[in-house]
């Protein structure tokens, strides 16, 4: 109880805050609003950035420690699955993001596109 309690003091505490920026801000001269907006979205693209270069970093050196595992004979790994996987996964995103699955024609196509012993 008591940290739910505690939670909820912090969250209403921190809409109060954010509430009374947004009105000191709103009440402000139009440059003063100019300014804190161009500080604000370049303190977020500088932290985006930032993320985003570490992530790459991770994600790319985590393939490429797969890579190494691999060639050294540490790891088995079954790109074939790893593929189908991906495309299956791929096709869902699309279904649901178009919210109507390909036509029998385009996954035919994709078929032979994947396959061309078959083609």
């Amino acid at each position: 109880m008591g940290d739910s309690e505690d939670f909820d003091k912090v969250k209403d505490d921190a809409k109060n805050m954010i509430a009374k920026v947004m009105n000191n801000i709103s009440n402000s001269s139009s440059t003063q609003q100019l300014l804190i907006g161009t500080a604000s979205g370049w303190t977020t693209g500088y932290i985006t950035l930032k993320v985003g270069k570490t992530a790459a970093f991770a994600i790319g050196g985590g393939i490429i420690l797969l890579q190494i595992a691999q060639n050294q004979g540490y790891i088995k790994i079954d790109w074939d699955r790893i593929r189908k996987k991906a495309a299956k996964t791929s096709e869902a995103v699309e279904t649901n993001i178009t919210q109507n699955a390909p036509s029998w024609m385009q996954q035919f196509k994709k078929f032979i596109n994947n396959n061309s012993c078959f083609a």
